[in-house]
């Protein structure tokens, strides 16, 4: 488990962070995400033990990370910015991470030399962006961490790749309860890995949970009502009266039909609309992206960034 608790970091007087709270359960992944500048590498690098914060403190398992080498001896961290020493090949690469982390898995790095199929002997330096994100994420996985710490970890990588990196990743956290805080801006991948999610904005948690309390809170509802009903886009007094009850986020009209977008629990949509006898009623399924898009206060808000 993950646990930072009021954390605050300032870099010449500027905060970064400003009591940050961040809760990662063991055998999880989480997803950390805001738009650029809101924080999130200096978390992670403050969770790494890499940055000493101001104020609070960063937990694993209880045991604070700044200057625990045993700690960071269970850990894997894959940066966004990369770096290997310039003359190192792959193979050498693998010699100097077996010297650092005792869970080192020869067969393990052996069978990943296979799928991923990049050269043993040539420099790492000279490997492009994609090819080097590979070889740190192979050497990382050999090290057979307890906690993985990435940052933007598919950047750069072909579909057929990032496919494989996250079934490495899942099946750790199955087999071996694995704990994961991932940052990534690439919502629709994390939608089908992360078990919780923390959206941070200028260095302060907004909202921090679990992915599926959040769909199951906020609906994308389209109705219809009978002609004469008060339904349509010069009847805004009127939708007010029938949605009475209901967090009505967004509502904008097509025609006869609306599109609703509603915070509430699924079977008070049902109750408060349904009681009306529409012609249509149909809940549909939200993307993450939109579930960010209507709890950060609209599309047209400044976090709705996030998305685009």
């Amino acid at each position: 488990m993950i646990d930072i608790t009021s954390l605050t970091k300032q870099f010449d007087k500027t905060p970064a962070l400003d009591g940050l709270e961040l809760h990662v359960k063991k055998g999880s992944i989480y997803g950390l995400i805001g738009v650029n500048g809101s924080g999130k590498t200096t978390a992670l690098k403050i969770v790494t033990g890499i940055l000493r914060p101001d104020i609070g403190e960063a937990r694993m398992d209880g045991e604070p990370v700044y200057d625990n080498l045993s700690l960071k001896a269970r850990m894997g961290f894959i940066p966004d910015e990369l770096f290997f020493f310039g003359s190192y090949s792959l193979t050498e690469c693998a010699s100097f991470y077996k010297r650092l982390f005792p869970g080192w898995n020869a067969e393990r790095f052996a069978e990943m030399k296979e799928r991923f199929a990049l050269p043993e002997r040539r420099r790492v330096t000279r490997f492009s962006k994609g090819m080097q994100k590979q070889a740190a994420f192979m050497l990382t996985m050999s090290a057979m961490p307890d906690f993985l710490i990435l940052d933007e970890p598919i950047d750069g990588l072909d579909p057929l790749v990032r496919k494989l990196v996250w079934k490495y990743i899942v099946d750790d956290v199955a087999a071996r309860s694995m704990t994961v805080l991932v940052s990534s801006h690439n919502l629709r991948e994390m939608e089908g890995i992360c078990d919780s999610i923390g959206i941070l904005h200028r260095g302060k948690m907004l909202i921090e949970r679990d992915l599926d309390e959040l769909k199951s809170d906020l609906h994308k509802v389209q109705v219809a009502f009978p002609e004469g009903s008060g339904s349509g886009a010069d009847n805004a007094a009127a939708a007010v009266e029938r949605y009475n009850g209901l967090e009505l986020l967004h509502r904008e009209t097509r025609g006869t039909v609306e599109l609703l977008i509603i915070r509430a629990p699924e079977d008070i949509v049902r109750s408060v609309i349904g009681a009306q006898n529409p012609l249509i009623f149909d809940l549909l399924p939200l993307s993450l992206e939109e579930i960010f898009m209507y709890e950060l206060g609209g599309e047209h808000s400044e976090l709705g960034a996030i998305i685009f």
